[in-house]
């Protein structure tokens, strides 16, 4: 749903307020670039460990979905996961020992498919609310109040921090034979 005409502008979105629009806009090339990162990857690619205690780059794409995930229920459901959503999204959420362990074998049409999946219900989401919403403050951390705005900010901010991991562990892809 990434429109490439539009991909290096941060303007306006039909069916979407003007900070919302913009928003979307800067989430869409986050992704974008994420995309373009990791572009024809094996599954052995995917599962490639630097060291033993690092992510790979299969984690991170998970971790991408979880996140965005998890935010479409903490924002506009007003809760956390529940059990079931835990189940699924959890090790995503959490990467470390639990990731390395159940974060591994998958294609990358897996990751991408929940990806997408992911931001089509955020596109959604982002239709029911404007911008008086994305002002709204509530308790956040550090026991520090935080609003709409920053939350989803932090979505897309934390995929271009782990992106940077992304593109490090590809450089250091064992060169197949």
């Amino acid at each position: 749903m990434i429109n490439m005409d539009n991909l290096l502008l941060v303007k306006d979105m039909p069916g979407y307020s003007p900070h919302i629009s913009r928003m979307l806009s800067m989430m869409n090339y986050a992704r974008f670039t994420t995309l373009r990162a990791v572009e024809d990857l094996t599954v052995q690619q995917l599962d490639y460990h630097m060291d033993a205690d690092g992510n790979t780059i299969g984690m991170l794409l998970e971790h991408f979905a979880a996140v965005e995930y998890y935010y479409q229920i903490y924002t506009f459901e007003n809760r956390t996961f529940n059990e079931e959503e835990k189940a699924i999204w959890g090790a995503g959420m959490e990467l470390g020992a639990v990731g390395r362990e159940k974060i591994k074998g998958n294609e990358l049409t897996y990751y991408l498919e929940k990806l997408v999946s992911v931001r089509e219900r955020t596109y959604e989401l982002f239709k029911s609310v404007n911008d008086e919403w994305l002002h709204e403050e509530r308790d956040f951390w550090y026991g520090k109040q935080a609003n709409h705005y920053f939350m989803w900010f932090h979505v897309y901010e934390d995929e271009i921090n782990h992106r940077g991991q992304i593109r490090l562990i590809r450089k250091r892809l064992p060169k197949e034979e």
